[in-house]
């Protein structure tokens, strides 16, 4: 009778725990892209999105106007812009960045394109590389709100301190549950098996 009351016991906690933690997890990815509170630092980084020929999409548009608004606030003295291609394309996400910040204003000696990434951790780990070979250790990303949560969790695990500063305009500026729920299982695959190296992409 003792070993059957402990099997539920235990089958109740496992059950506890698959509803408990992804509910804090989605609390947490919601607070943070309500309540970013971008830092003065060294490096702004644009994190990439979709481009065409050049031309950034809606959402790295909203990530661009961000981070050169953040930029012309003194936030930072340069910006790091990442992204790769994909396949056939003629240009990457962080050299279509570069061009449209340069065209708007922003120096290019202030901006540095790292043309490698094609989703959140390949991306973070080429950044980190560049901050460390310059000896700079703090960073302001620049992405969609609830995409902050898992971006500064990720700089901060490579050994970077990070804070967020979330678009304001843009398709993502008002994400709803479906992004929530995305990025809470993007979260939680990250902190398991993407620990183990097994590698994830968040890229179609």
């Amino acid at each position: 009778m003792f070993i059957f009351k402990l099997i539920r016991r235990v089958i109740s906690f496992v059950l506890l725990l698959i509803i408990v933690i992804p509910l804090y997890v989605a609390g947490s990815i919601w607070y943070t892209a309500k309540n970013n509170m971008a830092e003065k630092s060294d490096v702004i980084l644009v994190m990439g999105a979709a481009q065409f020929d050049g031309r950034p999409s809606e959402i790295l548009l909203a990530r661009l106007n961000q981070a050169k608004s953040i930029f012309k606030d003194g936030l930072a003295p340069r910006i790091y812009s990442v992204g790769g291609g994909a396949p056939g394309d003629r240009t990457t996400e962080a050299a279509a960045s570069k061009a449209w910040l340069v065209g708007n204003g922003v120096k290019k000696a202030n901006i540095l394109s790292i043309t490698k990434g094609r989703d959140t951790l390949s991306s973070t780990k080429a950044y980190v590389e560049q901050m460390n070979k310059a000896k700079f250790s703090s960073v302001v990303i620049v992405t969609d709100p609830y995409h902050c949560y898992r971006a500064i969790k990720m700089a901060k695990d490579l050994g970077i301190k990070a804070t967020c500063s979330a678009v304001k305009s843009g398709p993502a500026a008002n994400s709803g549950m479906k992004y929530l729920a995305r990025e809470t299982g993007a979260y939680l695959a990250y902190v398991t098996v993407g620990r183990l190296g097994i590698k994830l992409s968040d890229r179609g």
